[in-house]
């Protein structure tokens, strides 16, 4: 049997942590996407062992790429998961 993927009910309030903008929610689903990212330091950094998270809106997404001396890859998908 398929199983169908329901959207993640967001339970408290996302701001991009860029320019501090609230998210639009509504009943609980995203109304629009964010860059989400994690990342879990190793040794031999200034973080070690620390875990840092982090939300970026579009519009900031597209200003911090634009400023990239290496352009980012794109990889176009047929359909979403």
């Amino acid at each position: 049997m398929d199983k169908i993927r329901k959207a993640p009910i967001i339970r408290h309030d996302i701001y991009c942590n860029v320019c501090g903008r609230k998210i639009t929610v509504e009943h609980g689903i995203m109304k629009e996407d964010v860059f989400e990212a994690a990342k879990e330091w190793g040794y031999f950094s200034k973080y070690d062992l620390e875990v840092h998270k982090f939300n970026i809106c579009e519009d900031c997404y597209d200003q911090l790429i634009s400023s990239f001396k290496i352009p980012i890859q794109k990889i176009h998908k047929r359909e979403a998961l």
